[in-house]
C-alpha cells in the first residue's frame, strides 16, 4: 500500500486526499489551521473548505511535520504565498526517495519563482519533483465527475509511475515532461480568469469573453515559451483546458474576484470577505513583474495589475485593451 502525505487541507488538498485514499493509498492529511484540524478530528468532514464529503477511514489527520518522513509521495496543496515557509518546515523530515508533487497554481511574489525553482533552491536536486495541474475544481473531483489533468515530471519513468498510481475511472492523468509550461499555465490562467470575471461583472457578453480568453492564451504562451516551455503544452490541459474552466466556471474563486471588481468593489473588500485564497491576486503582481523583467508583452495582465494594485476603473482597463495599436494576429 503506497503511503502519501497531503500537505494542506484546503478544498483542493482535501479533495486530493479523498481521491488518493480511494486509490488505495495510506494517506496522512497535514492540517495547518487549528480550527480546521479540530473540526476534521470531530466529524471527519472539512466543513470550512469542502463540506459534504466525509474523509475515508484510510486518511489520518495530523499536524505533525514528521508525517512526511515515511511517505512515498508528498503532495503539496498550500497557497503559493506560503509554500517556501511550509517546505522549509518539512525539509528536515523528508527522505531522499520521496516523490514531491506540487498541486499549486501560483508563483512566489517576492522572487517571481515557480514552485519547482523554490524546491531546487532550497534542496537542490535531492528530491524528484513533479507538478499536477489542469482543469479541475476540487468539489467536482470529490463528486467523482470525470476529470482530465496532467502530471509534469522531467523523469519520464517516474512521471508515468505517478500517472498510474493516481489515475482512476473518474480522474485521468496525462503525462508531460514540460514542467515549466505546466507551472506557467497554471499560474497565468488565474490572472486571465480575474479579467474574465471583470467582463462578466461589467455586463459584457460572450463576444468579449471569447476574445479575452483567446488573447489571454496568446500572452500566456508568450511568457511560457520565453521561459523555455514547449508551445504545445499551452494548447493542452494545463494551458487552454485550465484557462477555459477558470474563466467560465462559477466555482472559480479568481473569476469571482473579477466579477466583484467589475461590480465596483475594491480588492480589499473582496479578499476581506473570502475564506479561501484566490491565487491570481498575488500572482498578478509576480507575473507583471516577471513580464517586465523579460520584456514579454502581456497587456491583459498589465490591465488586471492596474485594476487590483492601482485602483484603475475596470471599464477604462477594457477600453485601453481595445484601443491598443492594431496588429496582426
Amino acid at each position: 500500500m503506497p503511503k502519501t502525505a497531503v500537505v494542506g487541507a484546503g478544498s483542493w488538498g482535501t479533495a486530493l486526499a479523498i481521491h488518493t485514499a480511494h486509490r488505495g493509498h495510506q494517506v496522512q492529511l497535514w492540517v495547518n489551521s487549528k480550527d480546521t484540524f479540530t473540526l476534521l478530528k470531530q466529524n471527519r468532514v472539512n466543513e470550512i473548505y469542502l463540506p459534504g464529503f466525509p474523509l475515508p477511514e484510510d486518511i489520518t489527520i495530523t499536524q505533525d511535520l514528521s508525517c512526511v518522513s515515511d511517505a512515498d509521495y508528498i503532495l503539496f496543496a498550500v497557497p503559493s504565498l506560503y509554500f517556501r515557509k511550509t517546505f522549509l518546515s518539512f525539509l528536515p523530515h523528508l527522505r531522499g526517495k520521496s516523490v514531491l508533487i506540487s498541486a499549486i497554481k501560483g508563483i512566489e511574489t517576492e522572487s517571481n519563482k515557480r514552485i519547482s525553482e523554490i524546491v531546487h533552491e532550497l534542496s537542490g536536486r535531492r528530491y524528484l519533483y513533479s507538478v499536477l495541474s489542469g482543469p479541475s475544481f476540487a468539489k467536482e473531483v470529490a463528486q467523482q465527475h470525470p476529470t482530465a489533468v496532467v502530471i509534469g515530471c522531467e523523469d519520464s519513468e517516474a512521471g508515468k509511475r505517478i500517472q498510474n498510481e493516481f489515475s482512476s475511472s473518474y480522474f485521468r492523468l496525462y503525462y508531460n515532461s514540460d514542467v515549466v509550461g505546466i507551472e506557467v499555465g497554471g499560474s497565468v490562467k488565474n490572472i486571465i480568469a480575474i479579467a474574465a470575471g471583470v467582463v462578466s461583472g461589467l455586463g459584457y457578453g460572450y463576444n468579449t469573453l471569447s476574445g479575452l480568453i483567446t488573447r489571454g492564451l496568446a500572452e500566456l504562451n508568450r511568457l511560457a515559451v520565453r521561459l523555455g516551455a514547449h508551445p504545445a503544452t499551452l494548447s493542452g490541459l494545463a494551458g487552454l483546458g485550465d484557462l477555459v474552466l477558470t474563466c467560465t466556471g462559477h466555482l472559480s474563486r479568481n473569476r469571482q474576484v473579477g466579477v466583484e471588481l467589475g461590480r465596483g468593489k475594491t480588492i480589499q473588500e473582496i479578499t476581506g470577505q473570502m475564506r479561501m485564497i484566490a491565487e491570481g491576486v498575488s500572482t498578478t503582481q509576480a507575473i507583471h513583474s516577471l513580464a517586465q523583467k523579460l520584456g514579454v508583452s502581456m497587456p491583459i495582465t498589465e490591465q488586471v495589475y492596474k485594476v487590483i494594485y492601482h485602483a484603475q476603473d475596470p471599464r477604462t482597463a477594457i477600453l485601453e485593451l481595445m484601443l491598443r495599436e492594431l496588429k496582426q494576429e
